[in-house]
């Protein structure tokens, strides 16, 4: 089914050439189906390549999605213009009065800096609180993992001595999860990140249960509360087969 999406947006002309089925909104609001309403706040640097990403995979299912992209208001991007911002992307005061399906927060180029240090800190942790009452289900990316990790449940991010950077070997931590049905036994994911979150930190936390978990230095791969319905993702299963070789 199509995914709905900003009128024009570049990403569209890609998904198009792979055969996925998007849908602008003029096309859309002629239908008469109810689609399932993605929220979607992209911190990284350039964002029509996670755009991209993101909408690649939100395509794969049977039914109409339809996403909105918001930034931050409390930071300016270098990557990526303001009149490119207005056209596509909305601010979280625009839709704070919304509810969504689902949210998802990428990962952002800030994981050296302490948190509160981050220019736009404040906004993703109103963000956030208000994706709790507001998003059926939230799924955080990388540092957008550390990010909710932290700020919903106090565990910290530390430096790693060597970059986590790679394609990594994962094994699930769970059985008969309807989440990852379909799921290999064994399964490879990319990583790129300077930090971690501790395996020990996370099991303290009874809310929280590690789905999955890498071999070796990446360690755990998915976390997620589900009764909250919270997903915390520390690699990036959504990159292109060639992304870290552009990293």
């Amino acid at each position: 089914m199509p995914i709905k999406i900003p009128n024009n947006l570049p990403a569209a002309h890609v998904l198009e050439g792979e055969n996925i089925f998007v849908m602008d909104a003029d096309r859309a609001y002629s239908q008469d189906i109810r689609p399932l309403k993605i929220l979607i706040l992209n911190l990284m640097p350039i964002k029509s390549v996670t755009e991209t990403q993101l909408l690649r995979l939100l395509g794969n299912t049977p039914l109409q999605v339809e996403v909105d992209f918001i930034y931050t208001e409390s930071y300016q991007p270098s990557h990526t213009s303001q009149d490119y911002l207005t056209e596509f992307y909305g601010t979280f005061a625009e839709v704070r009065h919304r509810k969504y399906d689902g949210f998802i927060i990428t990962g952002a180029p800030v994981e050296n800096m302490e948190f509160e240090e981050v220019a736009y800190w404040d906004e993703v942790a109103e963000i956030m609180e208000w994706s709790k009452t507001h998003a059926y289900s939230t799924f955080h990316i990388c540092w957008g993992a550390q990010a909710g990790l932290y700020y919903h449940y106090g565990i910290k991010k530390y430096q790693v001595p060597e970059k986590i950077f790679g394609v990594y070997r994962h094994h699930l931590c769970v059985e008969n999860e309807r989440l990852l049905r379909g799921f290999d036994d064994e399964f490879f994911v990319p990583h790129s990140r300077h930090t971690e979150n501790r395996k020990s930190e996370i099991e303290k936390v009874p809310e929280l249960t590690i789905m999955a978990e890498a071999e070796g230095k990446a360690g755990p791969y998915i976390i997620a509360n589900m009764e909250r319905r919270q997903f915390f993702i520390t690699g990036h299963a959504e990159y292109d087969p060639m992304t870290l070789t552009g990293i």
